[in-house]
């Protein structure tokens, strides 16, 4: 029996070890510079490498590094054992990949949300002499990780399965992206269009599958699992705590202090098609739904105020606590049913102890 993991909340907020995190960060160093020396193989001028070493330790090293670090902690979770220095060193480039993936995404995203911080700092594209230059940078950092997997992986087996790998999640996660900005469009809130179904999609593919299943699937290639029966039972789990998450994400958006999440938080005001306007439709009363017919996207902090309090009348804060305990049962169960024969279970642990 696996041993139960800790309070799901608990789990996500949890730091990487400093040590771990400090060895990850030596490596982000190390394929940073291989990135910026390979610029003179397309003879780049000196402003242009400047530009973009810069741009590159602004966007993609923030944050906690979860979905990076987790790539070395399941593969030694696989192989049950400490790893070598050249398992960790390459484990470690996959992990970069995901925050370079993940860069890639926040810094187009915060163009598209006309978001103001991210991270405790502005927004890449908010910099003065940056503005929309930040749409090439946002391209220029995703093809960089091919770069990477070229340089590190091209004589492996398993490296045409790693490029197809990101190439996939990627897509998937611009298709979520699509469904979120089609569904809401800022200029035009129509909450008619939003819907649970809609809600479920766009959190699968626009977070779950690159936050959540990318990390570990990395790991199981460098381990050489090819069983495809492996892969859909890590996404059974991966999948269902990816939505939590963005669950959560949604919640931390209205309720979350921006010292503490980094960001200010714009979801009523962008017309985001969010967990909390969800549980809102359908608990209002016809007056409550007419107020936030009226008042959800738009951007003054008094129609936001009108739509909070529509929130605290509908109790959505104890609704979230419920939606919370019944995620972490659900989790919890889909980590006994894994087979061990093919997984083991403390992968997932683990990775929601982060």
């Amino acid at each position: 029996m696996a041993t139960a993991p800790a309070p799901v909340t608990k789990a996500l907020e949890a730091p990487a070890k400093p040590n771990e995190k400090n060895a990850f960060m030596e490596t982000f160093e190390i394929i940073s510079e291989d990135i910026v020396q390979d610029l003179g193989n397309y003879k780049v001028p000196k402003e242009g490498v400047e530009h973009i070493k810069r741009m590159l330790h602004y966007t993609v090293p923030g944050g906690k590094l979860n979905r990076g670090l987790t790539v070395p902690s399941a593969l030694k979770s696989l192989f049950k054992r400490d790893l070598t220095k050249d398992e960790l060193f390459k484990a470690q480039v996959l992990g970069w990949g995901v925050e370079w993936l993940q860069a890639f995404f926040l810094i187009t995203d915060d163009i598209m949300d006309g978001s103001i911080t991210r991270r405790g700092q502005p927004c890449w594209y908010k910099q003065p002499d940056i503005g929309m230059i930040a749409i090439n940078d946002a391209i220029i950092c995703e093809s960089a990780i091919y770069r990477l997997l070229k340089k590190y992986f091209r004589a492996e087996a398993y490296y045409p399965e790693l490029v197809e790998m990101f190439h996939e999640v990627t897509y998937q996660t611009e298709l979520g992206q699509m469904m979120d900005l089609l569904t809401a469009p800022e200029d035009h809130v129509d909450l008619s269009k939003f819907s649970p179904q809609k809600h479920a999609y766009i959190v699968e593919y626009k977070t779950a599958y690159y936050s959540f299943y990318l990390p570990i699937a990395l790991a199981m290639r460098l381990a050489a699992i090819t069983d495809e029966k492996a892969y859909a039972q890590a996404k059974a789990v991966l999948l269902p705590l990816g939505e939590y998450f963005q669950v959560q994400d949604d919640y931390l958006d209205c309720y979350g202090s921006p010292e503490v999440i980094g960001k200010v938080g714009t979801d009523i005001e962008d017309n985001k098609c969010g967990w909390l306007i969800i549980q809102a439709l359908e608990r209002a009363t016809v007056e409550q739904r007419q107020l936030l017919d009226a008042n959800y996207g738009q951007k003054s902090p008094e129609n936001v105020a009108i739509v909070k309090r529509i929130y605290e009348q509908l109790h959505l804060e104890t609704v979230y606590r419920e939606y919370e305990d019944r995620s972490y049962k659900r989790i919890s169960e889909l980590i006994e049913q894994i087979d061990e024969s093919l997984l083991p279970r403390d992968i997932f642990v683990t990775f929601m102890n982060r």
